[in-house]
């Protein structure tokens, strides 16, 4: 704040708040309603799921949105790597084993999600040659994917692809987006990653497709419930790869998150547009 030329005051005189615990989010309601002079919000993370019932139209609203886009990119493309060419597999085994895996050199990839993620991951994919679908709630092109459909068409790319992720934003109409049906509609060798919210996934639909073969696997970054129990099917099958939310670490997000603040409140001093604007009517 102080780098970008902002003053650190008590909240009665500020202007502007960043908040960084998202545990307290009805706290920060009661600082809105107290100290009502507050024109802007600075939220940490890109998914906001802890503040939504507590936003307003009245100040502007901003979160980590494309903050820790690379980092995550980075992730889900280990994740799909070390699923489709066998890694997991091997790392279990204790003798010599047959060979296993798909390429993901040329491979069809279906994206769910439209955002800076996804945009980085584009990017990681485009020395592999692969085919790519998003799936995004406004089907406009996005450079470097062959097609955008909307979530009405979902199970069209799923059905062909070889490499499903999941990083898009939670809300009611994406919670459980890949459901049974969705994953009926997958090929027997396609993986499943999920770098953006556990409930985007029907997890006993999941471990049930697991267990039966239907699809290849599936990595997961983030699981519901969250964290994932101890003995908890999904820690043993030999198709599931957990990672314990580290898709960003927060020795990675802290120098992503302050370099947003330093910007953002240079933006905002200045009367320019901030980065990462909440959707308040849609909820993120």
């Amino acid at each position: 704040m102080r780098d970008a030329g902002g003053t650190v005051v008590p909240v009665a005189d500020a202007e502007a708040v960043i908040w960084t615990d998202p545990s307290e989010a009805a706290t920060l309601r009661e600082t809105l309603d107290a100290h009502p002079s507050i024109n802007w919000v600075q939220l940490p993370f890109a998914g906001i799921e802890p503040f939504v019932p507590h936003l307003d139209g009245d100040r502007i609203w901003t979160c980590g949105k494309g903050v820790y886009a690379e980092p995550v990119a980075e992730h889900a493309l280990m994740l799909a790597l070390a699923g489709m060419r066998g890694g997991l597999r091997y790392a279990r085994e204790t003798t010599w084993s047959d060979p296993y895996g798909h390429n993901l050199l040329g491979a069809r990839v279906t994206i769910l999600g439209g955002g800076e993620i996804t945009r980085s991951l584009v990017r990681l994919l485009r020395p592999f040659g692969v085919h790519l679908t998003v799936i995004r709630n406004r089907p406009e092109p996005i450079p470097g994917v062959a097609q955008v459909l909307p979530a009405s068409r979902l199970h069209e790319p799923l059905a062909e692809a070889d490499l499903v992720v999941v990083a898009l934003a939670l809300t009611p109409e994406t919670e459980q987006i890949i459901d049974a049906a969705a994953l009926e509609a997958m090929h027997e060798h396609a993986w499943l990653v999920n770098v953006a919210r556990g409930r985007h996934v029907d997890t006993d639909a999941l471990v049930d497709a697991l267990q039966r073969g239907s699809i290849g696997g599936a990595a997961l970054d983030v699981t519901d419930p969250e964290p994932l129990p101890d003995g908890h099917p999904l820690w043993t099958l030999p198709n599931a790869l957990i990672t314990p939310h580290v898709g960003n670490t927060p020795e990675m997000g802290i120098k992503l998150l302050a370099a947003r603040i330093r910007d953002n409140v240079q933006r905002y001093a200045e009367g320019r547009e901030l980065l990462g604007p909440v959707h308040v009517d849609l909820g993120y």
